[in-house]
């Protein structure tokens, strides 16, 4: 009988790892056509007014042309410092543009400190990255010796996204840099003005000193005031640090009203999809916006897989067309709104570099509901009868890759 089992075991194993093979295979050539197709430039989005919390303005942006067009002019006013760290930098138009501008101020005399990760931006002529010596650049490399391979605390990028100028103008938010993200890019971001930069300031420093080469300058640390009402919050591999998924959790389990979330990449742990299952099952209004086709076929196939206990358990899930919507946003009974660059999957919550930014503030809320609601005037919602009527192989295909969750 052992013997038996031991045989079983391996060949099973093997089976489902063909089978999982093969879909990811089909699904990435789906991947390879979906990039052909030049979705069409534009979709509804609206832009509110800034608000004051705390002591600080708030901007939310959900356009990259108005987004960039705002970067670009509050690097143009520098007067000390600019501190700029991206996940991804393209070296065409609009890279170009910051790029440029960036040069140009520091040779005007103001500090410049950049930051980006090199892996994010291995499909990037290394020509782009080459800068002269007036401006202090920092390429984040997870492993910097062999034996980094071994320490898991290395394998988180640095997905965040932060512009800081003097110290006073803050921008953090879903958004990379280049043309194809302010033409047809679906994304939120956040302006601060005022004292509560710091928080910012603080998490691009901290990561410069921990990571930077022997030739570079060491960073002054801000000055942090404290705030109840707008804090930034930092996913830390090396130090363990994950705070963002605890204060999602906690905002769902809060919850009375209305939960508006949009993300990206929706590829919930078992916590989160409790919490958002029970939430649901208590009256509250439990609404998920998703891309209906993202950039990453295999991330979509592998976020439709917790669709089933959403829907029956009363979660609304929402498909947005047409374009690709990157936001990590979310919004809770009209008080409590989160901004920032993690997705609810592993990489993010427990993986990545990444800073999020926490709102108690109706005005906020306010916006960022609105902004919801015209996102749903370009997505489908999924419902529970269609949803169950899909093929038999769809269903197989999401069964065998949901064991794959780990590695997104």
């Amino acid at each position: 009988m052992d013997l038996v089992f031991w045989h079983i075991v391996p060949i099973s194993l093997g089976t489902v790892f063909t089978i999982q093979l093969l879909i990811v295979s089909v699904l990435l050539i789906e991947s390879k056509m979906r990039r052909r197709r030049i979705p069409p430039e534009g979709f509804p989005f609206f832009h509110p007014p800034p608000v004051i919390v705390a002591s600080t303005e708030v901007q939310v942006y959900s356009a990259g042309r108005e987004l960039f067009a705002a970067m670009l002019a509050a690097i143009e006013s520098a007067r000390e410092t600019i501190y700029l760290e991206t996940y991804i930098w393209k070296g065409d138009e609009l890279g170009e543009r910051f790029k440029q501008t960036l040069i140009r101020k520091a040779r005007a005399g103001v500090s410049v400190y950049l930051i980006y990760d090199t892996f994010a931006n291995i499909v990037v002529p290394r020509s782009f990255f080459q800068f002269p010596p007036e401006l202090h650049v920092l390429p984040y490399r997870a492993w910097r010796r062999p034996w980094h391979a071994f320490d898991f605390r290395r394998y988180g990028r640095d997905h965040r996204k932060i512009l800081v100028v003097d110290g006073e103008v803050g921008f953090v938010g879903g958004y990379n840099i280049g043309e194809f993200y302010r033409t047809h890019w679906r994304d939120t971001h956040l302006r601060l003005v005022g004292p509560e930069v710091d928080d910012i300031t603080s998490a691009f420093v901290d990561f410069w000193n921990a990571n930077r080469y022997s030739h570079l300058p060491i960073l002054a640390l801000p000055r942090r005031s404290w705030s109840s009402e707008l804090r930034a919050y930092r996913n830390d591999p090396r130090q363990m640090i994950f705070p963002i998924r605890s204060i999602y959790i906690e905002a769902i389990e809060q919850s009375q009203k209305h939960i508006f979330m949009t993300q990206a990449y929706f590829i919930p742990d078992e916590a989160i999809l409790q919490a958002l299952r029970r939430a649901a099952r208590r009256g509250v209004d439990v609404r998920v916006l998703v891309p209906w086709e993202s950039n990453h076929v295999i991330a979509d196939w592998l976020a439709r897989h917790s669709f089933d206990l959403c829907l029956r358990s009363g979660v609304r899930i929402f498909g947005y067309q047409g374009a690709m919507i990157h936001a990590k946003a979310a919004t809770v009974d009209s008080v409590w709104s989160m901004v920032g660059t993690a997705n609810i999957d592993r990489l993010s919550l427990a993986g990545n570099y990444e800073i999020n930014v926490e709102l108690f503030s109706p005005k906020v809320a306010e916006a960022m509901e609105a902004i919801f609601m015209c996102d749903l005037t370009n997505a489908v919602e999924i419902r529970p009868e269609e949803w169950a009527r899909r093929s038999w192989l769809a269903r197989a295909s999401e069964l065998a890759l949901a064991p794959l969750w780990p590695l997104l």
